[in-house]
């Protein structure tokens, strides 16, 4: 098209926009119910000072602009502004005031269970017959690991040693690390030990004999293979990532050290920044790989397909006796089993799911082979569930612990990065 043809209709484009921006009603915000909810705006001061906002009486010691004092900083003042660090409560809150659990790990040498809680980021530890009946709100931890010291953040994977009980746990996003802990450490204590991993850890499993922990990668997806008594900045001994893993946000993983195979749960979104051209959508999957696999290794088979039933899957367990495969299945919450030697487009060989079941979008799964259980943990309800092990179908758990009361909806925050609010629904958006 030549180049004025295209001036002039880029200015009737303009023109128009103009039109519709000045001349089209707008929904007015000051005007919802109840007013405005998240902004509030104001005229710009004429001085450097802060304004303080009148149409709300408050103490001065709980202003916001008070607080900052003398010491106030402002955009157009940078090079010279000083840093203000305050100490006070917001004036209001949205937020979970119940724990939201993400993952789980059993010891069986002390009848407990270990609940990693992303919310308050805490380990919770329980006995492992305890059961909140019905009308009690919740039951308390018999002890809690958390505080500065603890360096806990959003756990998203545990393990417990079946030796000696060390919590190992993984943290995702920010911690970058594996901290280990004392399996009778409670409250604001220090790690033993910790293990630096890529960033954006979100699983993990062990294999004993080879004395290895296998850490699964959300973004961009690998596998990291550390020894297991690694420390510090320990270097990985192994890492399957490439173009032909097929990994895709990695959100659980197990491994069979009898077939010595490992099986790795993809969400089905595929991408790695540091390649141009490899984002793509794919179904979710569980892509299977030798279990000394490494670098740009493509999988022995793949469980993919709608018969599958995957939908966002999360943690996985495994069930060394018979071979069978437990998937927390996040979106479609339920619990799907296959068996290892399950390939292509196979349906599970049980479900479980239900309103019977109580599961909402479960996040972390355990087998405890011990007293044929398998625990589940719900990221929407604050709880965790007990059922057979061979459960299937539309069944009730044996038994649950809840540490908020009947009926509870989490919020469900994951990690809050923005929030946006819509005036004409008068809503807060929040994507996390």
């Amino acid at each position: 098209m030549h180049i004025a043809a295209r001036a002039a209709i880029l200015t009737v484009v303009i023109a128009a926009a103009i039109f519709l921006l000045r001349f089209t009603e707008q929904p007015d915000p000051w005007k919802s119910p109840g007013g405005p909810k998240v902004v509030a705006v104001y005229e710009l001061p004429e001085t450097k000072e802060y304004c303080e906002p009148s149409y709300v009486p408050v103490a001065e010691d709980t202003n916001l602009f008070s607080a900052l004092g003398a010491d106030s900083a402002h955009a157009g003042l940078q090079e010279t502004s000083k840093t203000v660090v305050l100490d006070r409560d917001p004036i209001r809150q949205i937020r979970d005031l119940e724990p939201i659990y993400g993952s789980l790990g059993i010891n069986n040498m002390t009848n407990e269970v270990f609940l990693g809680d992303a919310n308050f980021w805490s380990i919770r530890v329980f006995n492992r017959t305890d059961n909140t009946p019905p009308g009690v709100p919740f039951t308390p931890p018999k002890r809690v690991i958390r505080g500065v010291n603890a360096q806990i953040q959003f756990i998203n994977g545990i393990y417990i040693d079946p030796k000696n009980g060390d919590i190992y746990a993984v943290e995702t996003d920010t911690g970058d690390k594996i901290i280990v802990f004392n399996y009778d450490d409670q409250g604001n204590v220090k790690p033993k030990r910790e293990i630096a991993v890529p960033h954006r850890g979100f699983s993990l499993a062990v294999d004993e004999e080879k004395q290895e922990i296998f850490v699964g990668v959300h973004y961009p997806p690998e596998i990291a293979v550390f020894p297991k008594e690694a420390s510090g900045k320990d270097k990985s001994i192994r890492r399957l990532r490439g173009e032909s893993t097929r990994l895709s946000y990695v959100h659980g993983m197990v491994i069979d050290p009898k077939q010595k195979l490992m099986f790795v749960a993809n969400w089905g979104r595929v991408s790695d920044y540091t390649t141009p051209g490899t984002g793509r959508f794919e179904d979710p999957s569980i892509s299977v790989y030798p279990l000394d696999a490494n670098g740009d290794t493509a999988p022995v088979k793949i469980i993919r397909g709608d018969k599958t039933q995957l939908d966002w899957p999360s943690q996985m367990a495994f069930d060394a006796e018979t071979g069978e495969i437990f998937v927390a299945n996040d979106m479609g919450h339920s619990i799907l089993v296959f068996k290892s030697s399950d390939s292509g487009n196979v349906a599970p060989t049980r479900v479980i799911k239900g309103d019977r079941t109580g599961l909402v979008n479960p996040l972390g799964i355990a087998v405890d082979k011990k007293n044929n259980e398998l625990w589940v943990v719900d990221m929407a309800n604050s709880s965790a569930s007990v059922f057979a092990l061979k459960a299937d179908g539309n069944v009730p758990p044996i038994r649950k612990i809840r540490s908020a009361p009947e009926g509870k909806k989490s919020l469900k925050f994951g990690k809050v990065e923005a929030m946006a609010y819509d005036p004409r629904r008068d809503v807060v958006w929040v994507p996390n």
